[in-house]
């Protein structure tokens, strides 16, 4: 993907376009893949990066959702379950089996929690995915070293997937550029286009030049989770709010803290929640909350108090518990709930997606998870192309590829998929790009050269918060890494030295509200 001809093929095209996106998150480049896949013509306009939102600060699991179950709410288990299947046969490079521990201290959970669990494994039906194994206090003890063993008595081994949320992301926006369409970041829609009552196009502006684009569509998708709303009142200033917005945080802790390749489940944390405990990347990823806000923000920040009640929780079931100094990074997102009735308590709150048709002809979609997006997607898709007249096509996409799969993934650019060839060659080529820029992280100078050259990537937060995790597991080697980087895209792009400079100072700022300060 290259930026400069995306906008060259936007501003190319003379024909509304079929479909037009609005949001680069998951469900609107799941709608991109869709849409171009049946052969409709789409434009999509991201604000910011790619994922930079929700869609890359997840807690990394493709899940059914076990605590659905508790709420009764069994259609939106199987449907996930499904779609979990579909994701990893679709994307093997990147989505996995996960084994997660459900710990047993009172001489009932055993039994309760494996009860619950066969049924989580009969609603997935046959899948690649392990089955549930209810284990002694020994084996558990076999699988987590660390767990807190005075009680124990055992525990539920289960299964899920693990994936890694923004590589998954980029792929999917890559697969639709593939597929045709037109994928434009940093290009933030501030009006749309209107004729007779209807929405017609977009009105949007390119953040590095400045320059209007205005575009033409036979109907518009608005897909921008949390900020739905902002897109909704473009349309009819007077429309009622869509969305509840809770946000949920999430700390990344040194891999002695959960040295195995097994997952923790904390059932019970509260108001109908659950957290996780996961090895993620050579670390230890730990959430989540759920935190009622008045309003989402672009870049959110975790809560005091979420950061105690994380360490507090996950440190009642370990040996040695974790502190503020601990953690290596923290970072939250925001989950786009639906507002249905007058819920208080966002836990409470239903995960279904829900799409809206608008009189003006606007669409919307939000709500879901990221194990649902495919499904999203596809139902998206089909509405609003019946809402616009197009000619009904049926999806592909449930048995789609994913650019980059491959089940060859004895490379050390594995996460790449296909194109992990492409950076071994990089590496081969010029050697100082095979190192890595900071001693305690694995990324190096060729990723960053391959996400300018093909990925799309703009600045040095696109490269260490997204196109690499390194902002997400480790803030402070980030924040080490920022100069080189910046080096390194200012030549890819042809920037300056003072672009340069700005970069580095930005991201430092940025990097600060990724760190826990210890306590006095």
């Amino acid at each position: 993907m290259n930026r400069g001809e995306m906008l060259e093929r936007l501003k190319r095209h003379g024909s509304p376009w079929d479909i037009i996106v609005i949001g680069g998150g998951a469900t609107g480049a799941g709608i991109a893949v869709d849409a171009a896949a049946r052969g409709y013509s789409v434009a999509l306009f991201e604000q910011s990066d790619f994922g930079k939102g929700t869609s890359s600060r997840s807690t990394k699991l493709v899940h059914g959702g076990v605590r659905y179950l508790r709420q009764g709410n069994v259609g939106l288990v199987r449907e996930a379950l499904r779609e979990r299947a579909i994701l990893r046969r679709n994307a093997p490079h990147l989505v996995a089996d996960l084994p997660l521990l459900v710990p047993a201290y009172a001489r009932w959970e055993r039994a309760y929690y494996g009860a619950g669990l066969a049924l989580y494994d009969l609603l997935g039906g046959r899948s690649e995915f392990g089955r549930s194994t209810v284990l002694s206090r020994n084996s558990a003890l076999q699988q987590i070293p660390t767990l807190r063993d005075d009680d124990l008595r055992g525990g539920v081994l289960y299964h899920d997937g693990q994936f890694d949320d923004a590589r998954l992301l980029i792929n999917l926006v890559q697969t639709a550029a593939i597929r045709g369409a037109v994928t434009v970041n940093y290009a933030r829609v501030e009006a749309l286009s209107m004729s007779a009552g209807r929405v017609n196009g977009v009105v949007g502006r390119d953040a590095e030049t400045g320059e209007e684009l205005r575009v033409s569509g036979r109907v518009v998708i608005n897909a921008t989770g949390a900020f739905v709303d902002g897109i909704r009142r473009l349309a009819a200033e007077d429309i009622p709010p869509l969305v509840v917005p809770s946000q949920g945080t999430h700390l990344v802790l040194p891999r002695a803290f959960l040295p195995s390749s097994t997952a923790l489940m904390i059932p019970a944390v509260g108001e109908g929640r659950v957290m996780f405990a996961i090895p993620w990347q050579g670390h230890t990823l730990v959430g989540t909350t759920d935190t009622g806000i008045p309003a989402a923000a672009l870049e959110p920040r975790a809560l005091p108090e979420e950061v105690d009640f994380l360490l507090s929780t996950y440190g009642r079931y370990l040996q040695t518990t974790p502190t503020r100094r601990d953690v290596r990074s923290v970072f939250t997102g925001i989950r786009p709930l639906v507002r249905r009735g007058e819920a208080r308590i966002t836990a409470a709150v239903s995960r279904d997606h829900t799409i809206e048709i608008h009189q003006t002809g606007l669409v919307t979609i939000t709500g879901g998870k990221w194990t649902t997006y495919r499904r999203m997607a596809e139902e998206a898709v089909t509405r609003a192309a019946a809402a616009a007249g197009l000619s009904f096509r049926p999806s592909p996409t449930e048995d789609l590829a994913i650019h980059g799969a491959s089940t060859a993934a004895a490379s050390r650019f594995a996460a790449y998929g296909t194109d992990a060839g492409g950076l071994e060659r990089l590496c081969s080529d010029d050697p100082d790009l095979a190192q890595p820029i900071d001693p305690e992280l694995p990324t190096v100078g060729a990723e960053v050269v391959w996400a300018a050259r093909h990925e799309m990537a703009r600045t040095v937060e696109d490269v260490l918060a997204r196109r690499s995790r390194a902002l997400f597991l480790n803030a402070a080697a980030a924040r080490r890494m920022s100069g080189a980087v910046a080096a390194l895209l200012a030549r890819e792009l042809g920037r300056s030295d003072a672009w340069q400079q700005e970069q580095v100072r930005e991201f430092h700022e940025l990097a600060q509200g990724y760190m826990v300060p210890s306590m006095s």
